[in-house]
């Protein structure tokens, strides 16, 4: 799908306040209400916008453990890896869950309540899987940079 510079400036607007009514958007990007909206309604339907969120501060929710665990399993089955991308898909701990290439099969961002917590789901839930071979768990201490944003440029 090719993107214009109007569509460039509406997704990048949207990325930094999704917020924004149709007349604030139109206006940040030079255009009048109707052709802004029909745009939005265009790069909605065609899944280059995907949905609308609102960021939470995980200190104020409860969870300010952040850790990515990688994931090795015994084998590469079909009913293994079904059984273990279901868990996932299921498990509201884990934010993110991307198969890699490499030393490991898997990546995952997890959230907890506390260390025990996440020593807990390590070892009674995780560890319990079939086909789990292992995990190697890195916790975040610092977070220095964190956006969604995904970088933009034309391509002109």
């Amino acid at each position: 799908m090719n993107l214009d510079k109007l569509d460039l400036a509406i997704l990048k607007q949207l990325q930094t306040n999704a917020r924004l009514s149709n007349n604030e958007l139109a206006e940040k990007v030079g255009l009048s209400a109707s052709p802004c909206w029909r745009r939005v309604k265009r790069l909605e339907e065609q899944g280059v916008i995907q949905g609308y969120v609102a960021l939470l501060n995980p200190e104020y929710t409860g969870t300010p453990i952040l850790a990515y665990a990688h994931i090795s399993l015994t084998d590469h089955r079909p009913e293994s890896v079904l059984q273990f991308d279901l868990f996932v898909k299921d498990c509201n701990q884990i934010l993110e869950c991307c198969s890699l290439s490499g030393q490991y099969d898997y990546l995952l961002k997890i959230v907890s309540r506390s260390m025990s917590e996440y020593e807990h789901f390590i070892s009674s839930e995780l560890l319990h899987l079939p086909g789990v071979q292992s995990v190697n768990t890195s916790f975040v201490l610092d977070q220095k940079k964190y956006t969604t944003a995904l970088p933009l440029t034309d391509a002109d």
